[in-house]
């Protein structure tokens, strides 16, 4: 039986509160050099902006992964996409989105993270949970790294 409550695909958000101005952390995932230092082990190529194709490597995952910038709003928002298994794309490309926020008289910025499109499946669930906690990670290396100066990222997932 169908009804129109039917779960047709998933997507997720995180999000997490970072104590530097907007500018500064919209930089921290914009900026290739800045998001080698907490997050793309394996090095970022490329600068995000509107139209371009960039390509992000992580040691502790097999490859390089190319990602297109559909859109980058400085300081608001960056949307990409990016190759996706057991996904609902045709173009089998997930998209992410980066919304920033300045809070606190812009001392902090919250940063939410939504990534969207596997399909409503065991199997797209597991990838879904899966970059979940990649994302998480990654703001939590990212809140250490602008925050403190720690890389968290080196040695956690192998």
């Amino acid at each position: 039986m169908s009804t129109s409550n039917d779960l047709n695909q998933l997507s997720f958000t995180v999000s997490g509160f970072i104590s530097k101005e907007i500018s500064e952390v919209y930089e921290a995932v914009a900026d290739p050099e800045k998001l080698s230092s907490y997050f793309t082990t394996g090095g970022a190529q490329g600068r995000l902006e509107t139209g371009e194709s960039v390509s992000w490597d992580f040691h502790d995952f097999p490859g390089a992964f190319p990602v297109k910038v559909l859109q980058a709003q400085f300081p608001e928002k960056i949307v990409l996409q990016w190759e996706a298994e057991n996904t609902t794309a045709e173009d089998a490309l997930n998209t992410v989105t980066f919304d920033f926020s300045s809070v606190d008289n812009g001392t902090r910025t919250k940063v939410e993270i939504t990534e969207a499109s596997w399909q409503a499946t065991e199997s797209g669930a597991k990838a879904a949970f899966g970059n979940c906690m990649g994302w998480t990670g990654m703001m939590a290396a990212m809140k250490a790294w602008l925050e403190y100066g720690i890389n968290l990222r080196e040695g956690f997932y192998k």
